[in-house]
């Protein structure tokens, strides 16, 4: 008989967990940021080009305001991405998560463990599967072979 062999890619866990945790910081520093290049300039800019009305160049406040604009929609897309894929966790897993990353209260892992009547191998456990979960959720695993899913 012919056995069909499927070559599937091993899965570095540690950095795929890494990575679910540098998007979870990713997503505190959102909510906290909007970055100085963003605002308008108020000193004024001389140019050699003379001003146009046909809507070519804007304005440095219009373009400020272009810019917030879209980094505001790229961060609320971002922002509901990780939000939905948290959502898919099972209950415990999303309690981690969500007390230690998407709350306004920056929570240790001690305290987290003691609040939710976990003892610290369990938690630990439960959280390193959460942080695998939550990659894969986010499609943002890491092979061993140094390829990433995103």
């Amino acid at each position: 008989m012919n056995q069909m062999i499927l070559n599937l890619p091993q899965v570095d866990e540690e950095a795929t967990k890494a990575k679910a945790e540098q998007l979870l910081d990713q997503y505190r520093l959102y909510l906290l940021q909007v970055p100085d290049d963003f605002l308008p300039k108020v000193t004024a800019t001389y140019s050699l080009v003379p001003p146009s009305f046909s809507n070519e160049f804007h304005s440095s406040t219009e373009d400020a305001a272009l810019k917030r604009m879209d980094w505001e929609i790229k961060k609320a897309e971002f922002l509901q991405r990780i939000q939905k894929a948290v959502n898919r966790l099972s209950q415990k897993e999303r309690q981690i998560i969500v007390m230690l990353y998407m709350q306004n209260e920056e929570m240790y892992d001690y305290e987290v463990y003691a609040e939710m009547g976990l003892s610290q191998r369990s938690y630990y456990r439960t959280k390193a599967k959460a942080f695998y979960r939550l990659a894969f959720a986010l499609r943002v695993e890491v092979y061993k072979n140094g390829d990433a899913s995103a």
